[in-house]
This record gives C-alpha cells, sequence and structure tokens, in this order.
C-alpha cells in the first residue's frame, strides 16, 4: 500500500542518514524532502530537522552543492570533479563551483601503508628498496605518494591506494545510483541533467581511476608514443612493484609549472614552455588520438632542461579515427560558415536527449558562427567559443560523448594554464596548424583513393549480404513470423501507479463497508454489539492510516 524503501539505502542505513543531514544542514531541505529521504529518520528527528536553519551562512545554491560534497567525502568530491567537465548538463554557475572542489582527506599512517605495500607486492618496503620515506610527499582521495630508494640508488615514487577505498566507492555508488533515479522520478526538472547517465559515467571513470595497473598501462603507452620527444618527459613504471593498488614510477624533481621567477633564474622560457605545452597537447589529441585529461597546473611539472612532464595519468581521454575526423568536419564548417554543415556535424557528434526545433537550432548555430567568423587568431579565446558552443548544444539538448567533452574541458584549463605562462599566450594559434594539415591530409590525391576503396569495400559486403538478409525477411513475411518490437516508455511505473491506486480503492470500500456495518449494528442494540466496537475502532484506525499513506506519498 505505501511506497516501498530502495533496498540500497536500506543495506546502507547509516550512510544513507549521513547524506540527508549533509543535505539539510547545507539547505537542501526541498531536495530530501522531493527525494522522500526523511522516511530515514525517526519522526522526533523529521520535525527537528524541518525546523532547524541551515548551519551555513547565506550562500549561493552552487556553493553550498560544493560544500556538500566536499563534506561527503572522496568518492562525492571525484563525483562533483566529473560533473565539472560535462558543461552541457549543468549551468555555468554550478560547473564554475565544482572546478573549485578541494580534497580534504587525512594521510593514512605509514604502518598501514607499508603493510598495503607488503600485502600485493609480496615483499616488505625494506627488502625492495634501500630506503623508504614514512611522510607521504602528497595525499589525495584515492590514496597518497611516498618517496623512496631503489636498491641501485635510483629515486622513485610509490602511490599506494587508501586501504578500504573501493569499498567505499562501490557503496557509495550504490548509494548515488539510488538518488539519480530517485531524482528522475521526483524532480522532472532534473531530467535534463541525465542523473542517471551522470551516474554511470562517474562510476566508469572513478573505477579506473582506483586501478593503478590501467594508470600504469597508460603511462607506458605515452612513454612509448613520446619517446622521439625530447620535449616530454613520461617516467617509467617500474613493474615489480606495481599491482592494481600500488604504483612504482620514476621520481620527477621538477618545477611547478606555476614557479615563473625559477624558471627564469635556471634559464627557462615560460613563453617556450607554454608553445611546448600546446604543441604536445595538440600531438595528442589530432596525431595519437590519446590526450591527458587532467592537465591543471599541479600535474604539470617542469624538468631543469625545460623538459615538460606531466603528472597523474589516471584521467585520459581517447578519440578514434571516426571522432578525430567528425571534429575535423565541424571545425572546417565553422571556419566556412557552413551552417548546414555545422548542424549536420553537431547531430553526428552529440546525441539527442529530447525533440530537436531544427529551425531555432540553425539559427543559434548561425549566430554562433557569426560571433566568431572572420576574427584574427590572436583574439579569439577557445575557452570561451568552446563554452559558448557547448551552451548552445545544451540549450537544445544535445549531449556530447564524455571523451568528447573531456578534450574540451582540457583545452579550456590548459589554455588558462598557458595564458599565465605567456599573457599573450593563444591556443588557436597552435590549433590552426594542425587542422591545416589534416585538411591537406585529407584532400592528398592518395588518402583519398584510399577511403574510396575502403568505401566501396564496405558497400560491397553490404550489398553482399543484400540477398540472403532479403531472403530472411521474406520468409519470414510468407510464413507470418515477422515481429515488431514497440516499446512503451515508463510502462512498469504506470502499472505499478495503476495497481497501488486499486488497492486503495478496493481497501477504502472495505473499510467503508465495515464503518458503516459497524455503526448499524451498534445503533440498532443487537446481540453482536460487543463484537461490532472492535471491528468499528479497527476500520477508523485503518482508515486514518490509509489517509495518512495517501498524505505521505504525496499522491492524493
Amino acid at each position: 500500500m505505501f511506497e516501498a524503501r530502495p533496498i540500497r539505502f536500506l543495506r546502507n542505513l547509516g550512510r544513507s542518514r549521513e547524506i540527508a543531514t549533509v543535505l539539510l544542514n547545507h539547505g537542501f531541505a526541498d531536495v530530501v524532502e522531493r527525494l522522500r529521504l526523511m522516511r530515514y529518520f525517526q519522526w522526533w528527528r523529521r520535525v527537528v530537522f524541518r525546523r532547524r536553519q541551515p548551519v551555513e551562512p547565506p550562500a549561493t545554491r552552487a556553493q553550498r552543492l560544493r560544500r556538500a560534497l566536499e563534506e561527503l567525502g572522496p568518492t562525492f568530491i571525484k563525483f562533483g570533479q566529473v560533473g565539472s567537465t560535462r558543461p552541457d548538463l549543468l549551468p555555468a554557475d554550478v560547473i564554475a563551483e565544482l572546478t573549485k572542489l578541494q580534497e580534504r582527506v587525512p594521510t593514512f599512517s605509514p604502518e598501514r601503508a607499508i603493510k598495503q605495500f607488503a600485502d600485493d607486492i609480496g615483499c616488505p618496503v625494506d627488502v625492495a628498496f634501500d630506503d623508504f620515506q614514512r611522510t607521504p610527499l602528497a595525499s589525495g582521495s584515492l590514496g597518497q605518494v611516498h618517496l623512496a630508494k631503489l636498491k641501485n640508488g635510483k629515486p622513485v615514487a610509490v602511490k599506494i591506494r587508501r586501504p578500504g577505498v573501493v569499498d567505499e566507492i562501490e557503496r557509495d555508488l550504490s548509494l548515488l545510483l539510488e538518488l539519480a533515479a530517485l531524482a528522475e522520478k521526483y524532480l522532472p526538472e532534473f531530467e535534463v541533467f541525465d542523473p542517471t547517465g551522470l551516474v554511470n559515467q562517474f562510476a566508469r571513470t572513478i573505477r579506473r581511476e582506483v586501478n593503478f595497473m590501467r594508470e600504469a598501462r597508460t603511462l607506458d603507452e605515452f612513454r612509448r608514443l613520446f619517446r622521439n620527444d625530447a620535449t616530454l618527459f613520461v617516467p617509467s613504471v617500474h613493474w615489480d612493484y606495481t599491482t592494481e593498488s600500488v604504483l612504482t614510477m620514476d621520481f620527477v624533481d621538477g618545477l611547478p609549472v606555476s614557479a615563473h621567477e625559477k624558471m627564469l633564474a635556471r634559464g627557462i622560457s615560460p613563453i617556450d614552455i607554454a608553445a611546448n605545452g600546446a604543441r604536445i597537447f595538440m600531438k595528442q589529441v589530432f596525431e595519437l588520438g590519446l590526450f591527458h585529461g587532467d592537465p591543471h597546473p599541479g600535474n604539470i611539472r617542469v624538468m631543469p632542461d625545460g623538459v615538460i612532464c606531466l603528472l597523474d595519468y589516471g584521467m585520459t581521454g581517447r578519440l578514434d579515427d571516426d571522432k578525430r575526423e567528425q571534429l575535423l568536419d565541424l571545425m572546417v564548417a565553422v571556419a566556412r560558415q557552413d551552417v548546414g554543415g555545422v548542424v549536420k556535424m553537431v547531430l553526428n557528434i552529440g546525441v539527442p536527449f529530447r525533440e530537436i526545433d531544427h529551425q531555432l537550432l540553425q539559427s543559434d548555430v548561425r549566430d554562433f558562427v557569426e560571433t566568431y567568423y572572420g576574427v584574427d587568431l590572436e583574439r579569439i579565446n577557445i575557452g570561451n567559443m568552446l563554452t559558448d558552443f557547448v551552451n548552445v548544444l545544451a540549450i537544445h539538448g544535445i549531449r556530447f560523448p564524455a571523451d568528447m567533452m573531456l578534450l574540451i574541458r582540457a583545452l579550456v584549463t590548459l589554455e588558462g594554464v598557458g595564458r599565465d605562462l605567456d599573457s599573450h599566450f593563444n591556443m588557436a594559434e597552435h590549433l590552426a596548424p594542425y587542422v591545416q594539415r589534416l585538411v591537406r591530409e585529407r584532400y592528398n590525391p592518395r588518402n583519398m583513393i584510399a577511403r574510396f576503396f575502403d568505401e566501396t569495400q564496405a558497400m560491397g559486403s553490404v550489398l553482399y549480404d543484400l540477398p540472403v538478409n532479403l531472403g530472411r525477411t521474406l520468409e519470414k513475411i510468407s510464413h507470418d513470423d515477422l515481429r515488431v518490437k514497440i516499446e512503451f516508455q515508463d510502462i512498469d511505473q504506470l502499472t505499478t501507479e495503476v495497481d497501488r491506486s486499486s488497492n486503495r480503492v478496493v481497501i477504502g470500500m472495505v473499510l467503508a463497508a465495515l464503518i458503516v456495518a459497524s455503526s448499524l449494528i451498534i445503533r440498532t442494540g443487537s446481540d453482536h454489539f460487543w463484537i461490532s466496537v472492535p471491528v468499528y475502532l479497527l476500520s477508523s484506525f485503518l482508515g486514518l492510516w490509509l489517509i495518512y499513506g495517501i498524505f505521505r506519498s504525496g499522491s492524493l
């Protein structure tokens, strides 16, 4: 009769209450009420929470969201950081706050780190290393880094996963999925943000990040791809001391990219660092199809000889040949002021999640193209241009693939780093040569002939299979065996609501009949008077319970 409580919340009742309490403390009582999370508290706690004011001082909703995520811990902080890469889903003020998320996680004891290493590697640290620093160099939500020295004297960085963090992440992911489902059910205005899709994307991202073996393989791949590039240093992985929860690699003793004065003192030009960084990133995207997804200043070091080193390869993106071709087509269409071509490529790359007004989309794309067409390269801010473009997509309900959005965010971040190094830095100047070269390669006669044969071969395969597929279809029609699948949206939810309403009507009718019958027996003074009174009282109680349940569910 009443709505069942989600099983994930019941399995983690303590954490569920903690999440609801943090949301209440940060002024999200309306969200907690609408998500039906109050039911996880005792009735007297509900009264207190509803009357209590938020403990935080007045702030914007986006600021309060950031503070709540920081208080909820590593999983929710990472979730917010992934959300900050999706300007096609979230409002600009929320994105701005999510980029400020700080990981306020204490370090774990060196004894636990040493035990984790020994359990995973199979030997104690004093056997593996000549020296192991007990105080961590850095600490994050997933683990911490210790400096060590191999038996041959080579310094290495040992990244050790936080004990128990995988179980904590899986528990919180389960609750996040439940919250996303509740948001889609009870908060219709959240539908445009695709809560479940956002959580699923986040789950894939954080499961990759927490697996250090995957990061180690990515490091190896970057090192192989840039083995002939003297401007980028990629640390080597020491595989004998690397597992899913331990990553051992070369120690990088470089300057932070923000240390301009120290660079100049060593004869290193910040302007050259900005230019080399942009060239390295363009090579990753347009030549290799594998790029660093989080090039913020904390992940960039400058070696004594001016060579750049990127750290933390847990977040990377990939663009296959088709995606790169689509990206090139999009940029060429913008450069040619081909509004129809831009719209076509947007719909090819993106995924619409609601009905699109094509005329309005074309009008907005035309405004976007005209805003940047004919503007000198040195006057174009790539970050602003990409943000404007994503806003056009968001307005019309079009989502770009996660890797494409990660690329846009990385470009915006890198442009900010470049402008900090060089006030005249312009990402568009470094982007243009790659686009021009790719266009020349595309229309090279040899490449055009190769693509023609590839397309012909693909078409030949389709034509080769056509008679067989057509024969099967005709055979099914002749045997009345052709089936058409029709998918009804939300039919299960509709069935549940109809069943629930029917049950309430039936129960209400039965209770009404019992009350009327009991009342008649009482009035007539029948011999069964002693039976009718308890029945009357029980029916009244059940009736009040039914009314309470209806009001509580909000389905009146």
